[in-house]
């Protein structure tokens, strides 16, 4: 019978990263998926046949070019140039078998129409989102969020960061609603208002990391790799196996085996193999997961670039909430043939949100209508589960369902609470690199 410090179930992305993870770590880890294919519930499909057969649609008449030149991830999301998962690449050298594209364009939705989200004071100055007067209002606040550090009171304005409400900030610098609105959803990227009334320091770290990534390329803060996002799991995956990580793919779980309420083995196609902790998604512990809410999805299929994007070969798109009078905000993206998951001259967006209602595809029309016309759609509903308890009794940690939103940081922090449960310390960047470079790689970054 075979020992593992970890056996980790599924191969989606978080589950793969923390793979890797434990790997640099040291620690002897068993990869197991019930599925022939990497990345679980956000895999990335190809060719554009087998999209098809997924989701039960028939066959165009008319083909839409090579079926293999198509990668359609099931869960598309964008990476912030400077936010966590950009760091964990770079940190674990996953980025060697990765290349990356800057995606083209940030935009938010403001009555009707899509304007570019402004993060600089050029752009400022330059949207159209706003008048004269608020520009320069809004032109104080990026300043003075730009020059404000943490460990310098200087540039606190006379205001306790740890105190003051972002409503408090905003009001400081007599801004309304409709700023508060774009620059709370479109460039701290809240997924509600209840930010307004916490510490402002937070929302302050967000609009720097948004703004630092958006100075690293000028056309967005985003990248996308090439070929997809399921290239993302196979590269941690390919790091956990340099650090002695074992992987069987197509293989089936019958049995989590517990001993007086800890996980002591799995029990897959009749072998049994023993482990201390278990990592895995939700759909392998129906029984230790809950229902929080759901999520619709639409793949569309375009044979030309979003209106009002200045033909955009990729960009990401913002309805906040209020603009459509709902809860949740509605979130578009876009990539195309420039990055490899398309044939030439293709599209492919995707419209998201948290269900609110029986209706969800009526939900997502406000989205929708923005690419109009639309060649295929493809629509998936997705419970979204969450662990019902930490995992420290039974040893077994679960992942959260992946959210509605378009980019990968609320994904980092899973990441980073499930890391916190498994090994009792916060995880650190700075300790990762170190971990890998004395197994022979690394670079001399800074610690972040």
């Amino acid at each position: 019978m075979q020992e593992f410090d970890i056996i980790v179930l599924g191969t989606g992305l978080k589950e793969c990263i923390l793979s890797g993870l434990m790997s640099v770590g040291g620690k002897k880890v068993l990869h197991i998926d019930r599925n022939p294919y990497y990345g679980g519930e956000s895999a990335s499909i190809s060719p554009l046949e087998e999209l098809y057969r997924r989701f039960q649609v028939p066959c165009p008449a008319k083909p839409m070019g090579r079926g293999r030149d198509w990668n359609v991830d099931l869960i598309p999301k964008f990476l912030l140039a400077s936010g966590q998962l950009v760091k964990m690449l770079v940190y674990t050298e996953v980025t060697r078998y990765l290349d990356f594209k800057v995606v083209e364009g940030s935009y938010v939705y403001r009555a009707g129409k899509v304007h570019k989200v402004p993060s600089t004071e050029a752009e400022a100055l330059a949207s159209d989102l706003m008048g004269m007067f608020d520009k320069r209002r809004f032109r104080k606040l990026l300043l003075f969020i730009l020059n404000f550090e943490e460990r310098d009171p200087r540039t606190y304005q006379d205001m306790d960061p740890n105190r003051t409400s972002m409503r408090e900030l905003f009001r400081h610098f007599d801004l309304g609603p409709d700023i508060m609105e774009f620059t709370g959803h479109a460039l701290a990227l809240y997924r509600s208002d209840d930010y307004l009334d916490q510490p402002c320091i937070q929302t302050i770290r967000r609009i720097k990391l948004y703004s630092e990534s958006m100075a690293r390329y000028n056309f967005s803060p985003y990248l996308y790799p090439l070929y997809g996002l399921g290239e993302l799991p196979q590269g941690f995956a390919r790091l956990s196996a340099v650090h002695g990580g074992s992987y069987m793919l197509n293989r089936g779980v019958e049995e989590i085996v517990m001993d007086k309420g800890k996980v002591v083995a799995v029990k897959s196609e009749g072998a049994l193999f023993r482990c201390k902790q278990l990592i895995c998604d939700p759909s392998y512990v129906p029984n230790r997961v809950k229902k929080v809410g759901r999520v619709i999805r639409v793949i569309c299929l375009l044979n030309h670039p979003i209106k009002n994007t200045h033909d955009a070969n990729s960009c990401q798109i913002i309805i906040p909430q209020t603009q459509v009078h709902r809860k949740s905000d509605i979130y578009v993206c876009m990539v195309s043939y420039a990055h490899n998951v398309a044939s030439e001259g293709m599209y492919i967006a995707m419209v998201s949100t948290t269900v609110e209602t029986s209706n969800p595809e009526k939900e997502v029309q406000p989205g929708l209508e923005l690419l109009e016309p639309i060649q295929q759609k493809f629509v998936s509903i997705s419970n979204m589960m969450v662990p019902i308890d930490d995992g420290r009794n039974s040893q077994i940690f679960v992942s959260r369902s992946y959210d509605a939103t378009t980019h990968f940081e609320t994904e980092c922090e899973d990441i980073k609470d499930v890391y916190r449960r498994i090994t009792g310390s916060e995880f650190i960047f700075g300790d990762l690199r170190r971990n890998c470079s004395s197994s022979g790689g690394g670079d001399d970054d800074d610690d972040d």
